[in-house]
């Protein structure tokens, strides 16, 4: 049967990822996990491996990966408080801040007018036009 098109997956299945993605789990140490050093054991990109994600049937073993990398990014922020675990983590979707909202109330606030249509309505107040 001849392949539908596109290139041909680096992996065939899933139990395939799964072999050797734990075998970077077993033969790297925890506190050089990364999604990079995944891809390379991994022998392919990290681009490709993130398009795998996308792919119902790889997307919960990429996950569980991605998912162990974060880990080792926060067991090593609590053990050590280093900036690059911060920054890893960020990479995970993690922020440092407080965000808080305290013009609207929770509510959608209208979208700012731009400078085009405030100069509009200007010029029209000007012209007597607007009242």
């Amino acid at each position: 049967m001849a392949h539908p098109g596109g290139r041909p997956l680096k992996f065939k299945s899933v139990e395939e990822f799964q072999k050797k993605a734990d075998a970077y789990f077993d033969t790297t140490d925890e506190s050089e996990w990364t999604i990079t050093g995944l891809a390379l054991h991994l022998e392919t990109f990290r681009n490709v491996l993130m398009d795998y994600e996308e792919r119902d049937e790889f997307s919960n073993a990429v996950k569980t990966a991605k998912q162990k990398v974060e880990m080792a990014y926060e067991k090593s922020l609590r053990k050590n408080g280093k900036a690059g675990d911060i920054f890893g983590l960020k990479n995970f979707g993690w922020k440092d801040r407080t965000e808080q909202d305290i013009t609207s109330n929770g509510e959608t606030v209208a979208q700012p007018i731009d400078a085009n249509m405030l100069t509009q309505f200007l010029m029209q107040v000007q012209d007597g036009t607007k009242r």
